[in-house]
């Protein structure tokens, strides 16, 4: 380094050191322009040289080395961190490999998959100038009626982290300088999804013991796997919008977990304290109770700009406020190794990298592992020996943009000249079907009605269809219309003419296979309900149909699990498995209580039998692991996975409790007639309540353990655990 290279510039330096160099060179504009993330998608980019942000979002390819041009002309040369929704994939890099979305993931119940998902999605973003992605969501699914239910794992906290922390470990590789890597984002931090009514970014009714108890943990798990950036929810709790908690941002989230990364708000979260939320009167209000919360990153919020450089300049914020955001995400950076590489596309190798023949196969085989029958009178597999022809009818067994769900090119995120991903690389239901049956099995198709409106006229004509045919595929579900963010919906039936479609073909009395393409956990009618089998996809990604088409014909041996439980009807709100115990009665007056399909079920084309039910030990110390074993057999004639699940039930509670509440499980491969010895270990804090003090306690005493194939209670084996003080 020459003597006028300034010391920020020398990478031989620390961390530490290179960060009070630059911010001591440092304008106050340049200070606050570093903490607003700016939407790039404008073609005017002027901005980045009179505002000089610290980051954007919204912006790739070519237009993206220009950005980055500019950045470089700025007077200290910092360079950009770029962000991008890689949600399930790339989402919007035409051609890229599009995944089965959080929900459809989560039922594989494997956070192997789950990694390997994020280390495509990272070695597919990079090329592209990307930096950082707003993923994984840990927001936990309760009223179903909301519209960002599909981004969520589900319904359960445990499954939440787990499956979380793989997907942020893919993301984030074997560190910040991992040139292969990407960040993860933990989102939406906290209690987002707790909505009234369904509705999105609604008040959300939460204690800060019933944060602690069930919303928090995710986020702890993700801090403690080291990921990088946390993200802001859209809600107020206790009257404080999400963006101005300042006991949730930096006393629990920076000061009590340690979180050293960087903090970002959702898409214009200051500005709705002004806008929207109403609890500051005009910018200069909302920047000073912004930062001061503890919010590193602004995104979209133009108006932070001046509002905080006013702030300093009247002496309602100090300079050193401003300052200590702004080190943190100056160390992100020089920690990424951005001011010796910042990262710019690679086109070239974007070519190479976007949609690899080896992606596309880890893409089949997460669509496979996804996948969950729900119901099965026998009819499946078929034996294509025995059929002359199948009609496959329906508003989504040929729509490409239904089947990739929200997030991805041809959703609402961006505009319609953006295009959609290549039509040729989406396997749908009925392209699966038409590849993998024989050629004198005659595969009939008519969509029969819209999901968007009532008309009911291509009903006739996919009667006759399933008439002429030996058994009906019927492919319902949701529409990118009824999905997403802002998005929630009033009920959860089926919408458009699909009842109506589905009585039209449960009157012809062909055997009907319901299959469901859905963000989210919908209510069937009864013609949907006494199928003959029901097949759950959710949002699959580009190989579905493959895998779907491969387990109709027996070529797949359905693996999945729900993770999240299926409704009879939508005034069952919430329905998740883990209640809290101590209501009077157990159903309604008018209504079962129960699900249609309860959290954890999923069947198979083969039995399994769980017996032997013990511990290595009936007490457990303070700080001890139990070791739960089982022994699992399959009785069937056909290999098969089983998700072997455990649940912990603390019998008595010194402040009310869940019922159960999983903590523990294991994908099991077994052969015909084979039986495992299957161990699971469960940690100490596995037995933890939240006290109504706050407090994560193991209070001694008895612990039910209970292990089986689904969270419903007459599926599983109990026995007895006692907890010393």
């Amino acid at each position: 380094m020459s003597e006028q290279t300034p010391a920020y510039r020398n990478p031989s330096l620390s961390v530490e050191e290179r960060v009070a160099d630059l911010l001591g060179r440092m304008t106050l504009e340049e200070k606050v322009g570093q903490l607003i993330m700016w939407d790039a998608r404008p073609n005017d980019l002027s901005f980045i040289n009179t505002r000089q942000p610290g980051s954007i979002l919204h912006i790739l390819g070519e237009k993206l080395e220009r950005a980055m041009d500019l950045a470089a002309q700025n007077r200290l040369g910092i360079p950009l961190l770029v962000g991008e929704d890689a949600i399930h994939g790339h989402s919007f890099w035409k051609g890229a490999t599009i995944f089965p979305t959080q929900l459809a993931l989560a039922c594989s119940w494997n956070p192997d998959l789950l990694e390997r998902v994020g280390r495509i999605t990272a070695v597919e973003a990079i090329p592209t100038g990307i930096h950082w992605t707003f993923s994984p969501v840990l927001c936990l699914s309760r009223d179903l009626r909301w519209g960002r239910t599909g981004e969520t794992f589900g319904e359960d906290p445990h499954l939440i982290g787990e499956l979380g922390v793989a997907l942020l470990r893919g993301y984030q590789g074997s560190g910040l300088d991992d040139p292969n890597a990407i960040l993860a984002t933990a989102k939406h931090y906290a209690g987002y999804s707790e909505t009234q009514g369904g509705r999105d970014a609604s008040e959300a009714d939460i204690s800060r013991r019933k944060l602690r108890s069930y919303f928090l943990p995710p986020f702890e798990r993700a801090v403690r796997a080291g990921v990088m950036t946390f993200m802001t929810g859209y809600q107020s709790m206790e009257g404080v919008p999400s963006t101005a908690n300042h006991w949730l941002l930096t006393e629990v989230l920076k000061d009590e977990w340690g979180f050293k990364g960087v903090l970002v708000t959702d898409w214009d979260n200051v500005g709705r304290l002004v806008k929207e939320q109403k609890v500051c009167a005009d910018f200069v209000e909302a920047a000073v109770v912004a930062v001061r919360a503890g919010n590193d990153i602004m995104m979209t919020t133009p108006e932070f700009y001046e509002g905080a450089i006013e702030a300093v300049q009247t002496g309602r914020l100090a300079e050193c406020e401003i300052d200590a955001p702004c080190a943190r995400f100056l160390a992100l950076k020089f920690r990424m190794g951005l001011f010796e590489n910042p990262r710019r596309p690679d086109l070239a190798k974007s070519a190479v990298e976007i949609g690899r023949p080896e992606h596309r196969a880890a893409n089949l085989e997460a669509a496979r592992q996804s996948l969950v029958l729900l119901q099965n009178n026998g009819l499946l597999p078929l034996d294509p020996a025995q059929l002359k022809s199948i009609a496959v009818i329906g508003p989504n067994a040929d729509d490409d943009l239904q089947q990739l769900g929200d997030w991805s090119l041809g959703a609402w995120q961006h505009p319609p000249e953006a295009g959609k991903h290549p039509r040729e690389n989406t396997t749908t239901v009925l392209d699966g079907i038409r590849a993998l049956a024989p050629e004198n099995l005659e595969v009939r198709y008519e969509r029969g009605c819209s999901i968007v409106n009532d008309d009911l006229s291509g009903i006739p004509t996919a009667v006759a269809a399933a008439e002429a045919s030996d058994v009906i595929v019927a492919v319902v579900g949701d529409h990118l219309n009824f999905i997403g963010e802002t998005l929630s919906t009033a009920t959860l039936e089926l919408q458009g003419g699909q009842v109506a479609l589905l009585d039209a073909l449960a009157a012809t009395g062909k055997p009907m296979i319901v299959v469901l393409i859905n963000s989210k956990p919908l209510v069937l009618p009864a013609s949907a309900k006494n199928a003959a089998a029901i097949v759950e996809l959710f949002n699959p990604g580009m190989a579905g149909g493959q895998a779907l088409a491969e387990a109709l014909f027996g070529l797949l041996n359905p693996p999945g699990k729900l993770t999240i439980s299926i409704p009879v009807h939508v005034g069952q709100q919430p329905v998740f498995y883990s209640q809290v115990r101590g209501q009077h009665g157990s159903r309604y007056a008018d209504l079962t209580q129960e699900p249609l399909f309860p959290f954890g079920h999923g069947l198979s084309y083969t039995k399994y039998t769980y017996s032997n039910l013990r511990l290595a030990s009936a007490t457990l110390n303070i700080g001890e692991t139990a070791q739960v074993l089982v022994d699992v057999e399959n009785v069937g004639e056909l290999a098969g996975i089983e998700i072997v699940q455990v649940y912990v039930s603390d019998v008595v509670t010194s402040a009310t409790w869940v019922n159960k509440a999983l903590k523990g499980f294991a994908r099991v491969a077994l052969a015909p007639g084979e039986k495992k010895c299957v161990q699971v270990e469960l940690p100490w804090p596995a037995f933890e309540i939240v006290n109504a003090q706050g407090e994560s306690v193991v209070e001694p005493g008895e612990f039910e353990i209970l292990v089986g194939p689904s969270s419903r209670d007459g599926d599983l084996l109990k026995t007895m655990l006692v907890v010393k003080a």
